[in-house]
């Protein structure tokens, strides 16, 4: 597995969490809409990255299954008065995608997956949206995995 295809991957979730969210599509739907039409892609002279299969169905799965304790998770560590709902739908994508690689992918150093999200807000923001991407995650992170910060691991 190459480090490009994770990114790939971690980009076509919440690509494909947010199309679900605005059309109502269920996770097969994503799914075989995403690895047959759009990974991999150009499309509208946009080219859509090569990405990771399993890692992909796992993390939209993932993020699908365990959204109501990601949500409860990101709406303890966002702003009091700003519920995960009043932030815009790619927002919530990304971090909901993030929220669940932190908090069930222990394979993935939670600093690499938090990076990962910032680059992928970047990719749709230019303004504060990626640092709000950085701060949320990072508490979610020094909250469900504290041993990956006091150990001084790195982002690699």
């Amino acid at each position: 597995m190459k480090p490009a295809e994770r990114s790939g991957a971690r980009l076509a979730v919440v690509q494909a969490l947010y199309e679900m969210e605005i059309s109502g599509k269920g996770v097969i739907d994503a799914l075989a809409e995403f690895e047959a039409f759009w990974i991999g892609q150009v499309i509208d002279e946009v080219e859509h990255p090569p990405a990771e299969t399993a890692f992909f169905r796992d993390l939209l799965r993932g993020t699908v299954e365990e959204q109501r304790a990601i949500d409860q998770r990101l709406d303890a560590a966002l702003a009091a008065g700003w519920p995960l709902r009043r932030l815009e739908a790619v927002v919530r994508a990304i971090l909901r995608a993030g929220a669940y690689e932190v908090m069930f992918r222990r394979d993935v150093p939670v600093k690499v997956a938090i990076s990962e999200y910032v680059d992928v807000a970047h990719s749709f923001y230019e303004g504060e949206e990626p640092g709000l991407v950085n701060a949320v995650l990072d508490k979610v992170g020094r909250a469900v995995r504290p041993d990956d910060f006091a150990k001084g691991s790195r982002a690699g």
